[in-house]
């Protein structure tokens, strides 16, 4: 596919953001000013000002000479660039990849590749672009070429045509003067004092003569604007390899409409992904409305999944949260997480029990989808001796234990994430306490059993051991007690409760 970019160029970007924020000054000539070594330098220029003859890079005081009822607002540092975000991540209903002109900070740069079609073309898509800015307040010049470097020359000093067709980017080059190379000010001053006012008079010199006249950036500059060589943008969004775009032709407002957008980007979503031998763990859908704001649902699986009605199931669950507002005018699926898919041989007359059973499987993510995933836990066995520890915990249903449940000793169905301090009367030592208290409830024991010592695990941290019991209560209640340290050590002993036996 031939790779295609566009190039927007916003003319005035803060004085057309304040008139969009403060409309009365479309009546006062207005700047941008910010201190520079003591002085105050004019950074931008409203449009009444510029007719005045006031310029960007004045001095204040010379601007208010030449147009004395000028209003002078501060200018931030970093303001133009948060302003170009803010729009870039507008702009991502347009293309996936939207990355800011780091030249200049005055404009964004899209590669657009694949995505023109979707509007009717590469000429009704500039249309909308520069339509829909507009509507908004700000001024643009838009061009499309097979580079960067070519694009953003044309839209800034372009005078034919926006659209310059596939491998043209030359002839559209030739006329244009020097500044359209996104050269630093020495190496235009020279080319000037050289007479060289066109790219024409340069493009076909030595490269060797341009290298040493004029530096390797100035080729380097060159040949991505040509397209010798690639030019990599630093997009604001990274795109996610499995996505699906869906533009609709009326702003879709109804709850059957997103459910219909929703199948037909999960039939080519899952496709894709089928294909590949992948799953979905994560998928992530998000409306643009033609109001400017974005909603966004998101779904888990607990295995990886490519079944397109599990997955619709999922999602649906979740459409009533979606306001479409006026109407929503682009879709957006998004699969960020997915896991390799191992499809397993179907067996007749038998069926799979646990967590090898699809059914159960998306059983759960149905109840995650209406609950919260939180309430789903699934705990393996850990290779570790402290009991606290012996556990881990895993988002994941197809993850194997890598050790065995441990089942030769008991263990309490009900294990406390801290052991609670109790205290305890013991007739002699290393017997079991004969009565102990707990949350100022006295317990008297009937029954024991134990000790079993379990040593602390001494690359982790030091302390004592601890000595285990199993202890009945008059009420029939069991308890998973244990002593930690020896008696008469050198630190004094202290006993703990750590669980409760069904």
């Amino acid at each position: 596919m031939q790779r295609r970019f566009v190039s927007i160029w916003f003319r005035r970007l803060l004085s057309d953001w304040q008139l969009i924020r403060r409309p009365e000054l479309k009546e006062v000539p207005f700047i941008f000013a910010a201190p520079d070594h003591g002085r105050m330098m004019i950074t931008a220029v409203g449009p009444l000002a510029v007719l005045q003859g006031i310029e960007k890079g004045m001095r204040v005081a010379d601007a208010k000479a030449i147009c004395p009822g000028l209003e002078v607002l501060d200018d931030k540092p970093g303001r133009p660039v948060k302003l170009l975000r803010g729009i870039g991540e507008w702009c991502l209903r347009y293309c996936p990849v939207v990355a800011i002109d780091e030249f200049s900070k005055d404009g964004l740069l899209l590669e657009v590749s694949g995505c023109p079609h979707l509007w009717g073309g590469e000429r009704e898509y500039l249309k909308e672009i520069i339509e829909r800015l507009k509507s908004k307040g700000y001024d643009v010049r838009v061009a499309i070429a097979d580079t960067p470097g070519a694009a953003w020359a044309v839209s800034r000093y372009g005078t034919v045509t926006p659209l310059i067709p596939a491998g043209g980017q030359t002839e559209a080059l030739l006329p244009l003067i020097p500044e359209a190379l996104r050269l630093e000010e020495a190496v235009l001053t020279k080319l000037h004092k050289l007479g060289f006012y066109q790219i024409k008079s340069f493009i076909g010199m030595p490269r060797s003569v341009l290298r040493r006249r004029f530096g390797e950036h100035f080729l380097q500059r060159m040949a991505q604007a040509l397209g010798t060589e690639d030019e990599m943008l630093q997009p604001l969004q990274v795109p996610v390899p499995f996505c699906e775009r869906l533009p609709c032709l009326e702003p879709i407002r109804t709850k059957t409409g997103i459910e219909i957008a929703i199948s037909r980007m999960l039939e080519s979503l899952c496709k894709r992904l089928q294909q590949e031998g992948q799953g979905l763990r994560t998928g992530l859908l998000t409306g643009y409305r033609i109001d400017g704001k974005v909603v966004q649902i998101g779904i888990g699986t607990s295995a990886p999944s490519h079944n397109v009605t599990h997955l619709f199931k999922l999602f649906q669950l979740k459409i009533d949260k979606i306001r479409p507002g006026l109407g929503i005018e682009l879709f957006l699926l998004e699969a960020p997480k997915v896991d390799a898919l191992n499809v397993s041989q179907e067996e007749m007359w038998t069926s799979k029990r646990g967590m090898d059973n699809e059914s159960v499987t998306r059983l759960l993510d149905r109840v995650a989808g209406k609950i919260g995933p939180e309430v789903i836990q699934r705990y393996l066995p850990a290779t570790r001796y402290w009991p606290e520890r012996y556990l881990q915990r895993t988002v994941s249903l197809t993850e194997k234990p890598v050790s065995e449940w441990r089942m030769d000793k008991p263990r309490p169905t009900e294990l406390l994430a801290r052991p609670a301090p109790i205290e305890v009367m013991a007739l002699i030592p290393d017997h079991p306490p004969k009565f102990f208290i707990y949350q100022g409830l006295q317990h008297s024991v009937l029954k024991a059993d134990g000790p079993e010592r379990i040593e602390r695990e001494w690359w982790l941290d030091e302390g004592e051991h601890r000595d285990y019991y199993q202890v009945e209560d008059e009420k029939g209640q069991r308890y998973w007690l244990f002593r930690s340290g020896h008696y008469g050590g050198e630190q004094k002993y202290k006993w703990f409760i750590h669980g409760f036996f069904a």
